[in-house]
Formats: structure tokens, sequence, C-alpha cells
């Protein structure tokens, strides 16, 4: 049917999603496939091909996307036609969604017309641990119905806080289970925290630029976010100081490691200061620390070095298990953790039980940490390929972490500014994260959140080029 051969771990090849789907589209072009040819099935082709259902799912959703394949159910997948000669081939009737805070916080994520999503914040589902997680999944089989039937603890699951109180300890950070509240996310852990120690009218400080999911909890709560800047060592603590005399804040809100969506990581000289003040001016430091795992070396622990008696610490899985696998964690004195245990259950009643086993058994078993140590790899090599196109395309790059998901960039002066860049290359099927989404204030900055797991497509970087090239 098609002429295809994996090409496997060898530099600069491209990834094996892109294989699959260049090779399709190369057959259809050429009419060795023809509109109305059944397609063989995702498990068909995996199975023929030693692939992975998830790079072969992703890879047949991208072919979908892009107006190759129709699917009906019951059906399988068909050939759509012989394809478009255009930047990016669209299905027909396609219309670019509208660029806006709406969009980019819910409808991305049950939007799958957008090709190439170089501003998403997850991993691609072909590096995902699937035979973990179906592991996982068939060990849930097994579990009596009874264990499982009532609303469980309101804490969360008991093995999976111990195991997680294991974890930390090893990064200086002791605490026992009855100290950590399990969460649907980090951002349901932000949430809770928020709920829980802040009230409406609350000045709190966030970083510039800002985990954008929490920007749009404060505004939703009714907090004033005042924004300290952040470079490639940590915090600007000159500004920081201006703003906690000038606002008397109650809580900073940190993340720690690869920041989303910058990827720098606090120096240690930082964190010792940012713990200073806020020990000297009396407030909270939340530390969302949900990418510590993708980082191949050490970094500060605010909360361990804390002892962990004015810090926050969050933490999750969605990075590195699944972003569908919505666990994750708060760690806190115990007073604390049983008054954002009431709050979890007052907003939502417990946590899914069942993920939190899913997530147990999954870093429990001795593939997780080979999976942890190849994306890590996988990652690396991304950001070489990334940091080069963006060079080669007059980029100017804010930090090289060579780790995480995360590159914060922006164009040569002259280009559009980053809202104007996004709406257009949203017509081109390309979604990018522009700064303002990132903005306590919503400001146009030229500044754009790349994901390297998704940002080495040539397509992507011939329309950049294009696109300022016309702007100057």
């Amino acid at each position: 049917m098609i002429d295809f051969q994996p090409i496997r771990k060898r530099k600069g090849a491209p990834t094996l999603v892109e294989q699959i789907v260049q090779a399709f589209a190369d057959a259809i072009a050429r009419q060795t496939l023809r509109p109305g040819m059944a397609i063989p099935s995702v498990r068909e082709f995996a199975r023929q091909h030693g692939l992975s259902t998830f790079t072969v799912a992703s890879a047949y959703g991208r072919l979908v996307a892009q107006g190759w394949f129709g699917a009906r159910a019951g059906s399988g997948y068909r050939v759509s036609g012989a394809g478009r000669a255009v930047r990016t081939p669209q299905p027909a009737g396609w219309a670019p969604p509208r660029l806006n805070t709406g969009w980019l916080l819910s409808d991305i994520y049950a939007d799958h017309s957008i090709p190439i999503k170089a501003g998403c914040g997850w991993l691609p589902g072909e590096w995902l641990n699937e035979e973990g997680l179906h592991q996982a999944l068939r060990h849930m089989g097994r579990v009596p119905a009874l264990r499982i039937s009532g609303y469980g603890h309101p804490q969360g699951y008991a093995p999976l806080r111990e195991s997680i109180a294991a974890a930390l300890a090893l990064h200086g950070l002791p605490l026992e289970s009855e100290q950590i509240v399990l969460t649907q996310g980090v951002t349901h852990g932000l949430d809770l925290v928020i709920r829980t120690l802040l009230r409406p009218g609350d000045v709190v400080l966030v970083e510039a630029p800002c985990y954008a999911n929490l920007l749009q909890l404060l505004r939703l709560t009714g907090m004033r976010a005042v924004a300290v800047p952040r470079d490639e060592a940590g915090l600007d603590l000159a500004a920081l100081e201006q703003a906690v005399l000038q606002h008397r804040p109650r809580a900073l809100f940190v993340n720690t490691v690869l920041q989303n969506p910058s990827g720098t990581t606090l120096g240690m000289a930082n964190a010792f200061r940012l713990l200073q003040s806020a020990s000297q001016h009396d407030y909270w430091i939340i530390e969302d620390d949900i990418s510590r795992e993708l980082l191949p070396g050490m970094a500060p622990l605010l909360a361990a070095l804390d002892g962990g008696e004015r810090v926050i610490y969050l933490g999750g899985y969605s990075k590195v298990i699944s972003p569908s696998v919505r666990v994750g964690y708060i760690a806190a004195h115990r007073d604390l953790a049983r008054d954002l245990a009431r709050s979890k259950m007052a907003a939502g009643l417990t946590s899914p039980e069942i993920m939190e086993r899913v997530v147990h058994q999954v870093i429990g078993d001795g593939r997780y940490r080979n999976h942890i140590l190849r994306t890590r790899e996988r990652l690396a090599q991304a950001h070489g390929q990334v940091v080069r196109q963006m060079e080669e395309a007059g980029f100017e790059i804010a930090a090289r972490p060579q780790a995480g998901l995360f590159l914060w960039a922006r164009p040569a002066a002259g280009a559009p500014g980053g809202r104007e860049l996004a709406e257009r290359a949203l017509g081109d099927g390309i979604w990018l994260a522009p700064g303002c989404y990132f903005d306590a204030g919503e400001a146009d900055t030229p500044w754009l959140r790349f994901n390297v797991a998704y940002a080495g497509q040539d397509a992507l970087w011939r329309f950049l080029r294009q696109a300022c090239a016309q702007a100057r």
C-alpha cells in the first residue's frame, strides 16, 4: 500500500509521526492511494511496522486534520482526496478559530483541526510511556470493585501519597503522607490554595512572564496580580523588593524549575533571597514544580530550603505520564493540609482514586525511570534542533535551558506583534502562543512560547520567515 520503513534513533531524523504522515501524503500524491480506498486500522498498521498505537493514532489524527484521510464511525479511515498544494492542507470548509483568551484557555484542548501545535503545553502522544500505562490499566482491571466503589479519602489515595512523600524526601523535603493532598492536576491545586489562603482583593506577586492558567485563576477569584520580571537567573530581586514594599502582598507564585513559559530555572542564590524576602515581609510562597522530573541536573527546591514552613509545594504528573492523567498534589504542614482537603471537598469532593491508583502503578514500575531518562534525551535533541531553526530565522532567545518543554523567543525588530503573528499563523494551521497570554496585564508583547517537541517542523519556520520578511 505504501513504502514505509521507519527510521529510528537517527539524529536529525523526523519523528515517527512525521514519517508516517509524509509516507501517506506521498502515496496519495502519487495516486498509489486513491480517494475512497480503505486505510489499515491504527492497531493493524502499528502491528505491521512494530510501532506504538499512540504513534500511529497521532499520525492518523494529523492526516485527518490535514485533509488526507476521512474518518467515519464504524468504517475506519479512508483516503479523502489527493491533497491540496497549499502551505498547510486543511479539511474542506475549515476556517481558523478566533484567537482569544477563551480559545487559548479551553477550546484548544478540544480543537483537533490545528496540525502544528507549536504553542501547546504537553508532550506528543508518541512520547508517552505507553507500555507502563497499559500495564497500570491492566492492573486496575484486576482490582475488586468493592475497593473502588466509594468516594475515596479526602486527601487522596494513601499509597500514592506515601510514594510522593518518599520521593520528596530524596530532594531534602521530609514529609508525612498526612501533609499531602492529591488534586486533579497542578492547576486544580493552585485553585485550592487560592481558595484556602486568599480572599478577593488580596495582592499577590506573579512572575513576568507567568503561567497563563494561573493568571486566569487569579482573575476569576478577584485577586490583584502584580508582576515581577523574571530572567535566566530568577526573579528580579530589586523589582521584587519594590513590589513587596509598595503592595504588601499575601503570596508569591513561583514556577521553580523549567518555568512555563520561559524554560528558566531558579539559581540557588536567587532562591535564598526569595525565602529571605518572604520571611522578612511575611508572605507565602506557592511553589509550582511540575517540571522537575524533566530537568537532568540539580536545582533549588524552595520548600526543602524553607523546611515547609512558609512554602506550599505543588507537583504533578501531566508533563511526564500523560496530560489526560489528571493527578497532582499539594504538600504543606499538617494544619494547612487539612484546610486544603476541606476546600477540596467543598469545591468538588474527592479526586478520582482510579486515576491515582494508575499513577501509583506507573511510577512504581521499573520502566518509569527509563521513560523519564528517554524523555529528557528527546527533549534535549529537540532543543538543539529548534534553537538552530530560531537562529536561522533571526529570533532572539531568552534562555537556552536544553531541557524541558519550552523556549521563550521573539522575532527580530520590525516583525508583527505576538498577537497578530499568532492570528496569522492560525490561518496556516499553526498554533502559536503569544506573549499576551502570559502577561498579567495582557500586554501584546512580541515574545512567543514554543514547545520544542512540536516546534521543529519545517512548515512552521517557513511561515515565520515569510511572515517576518513581509513585515519588514
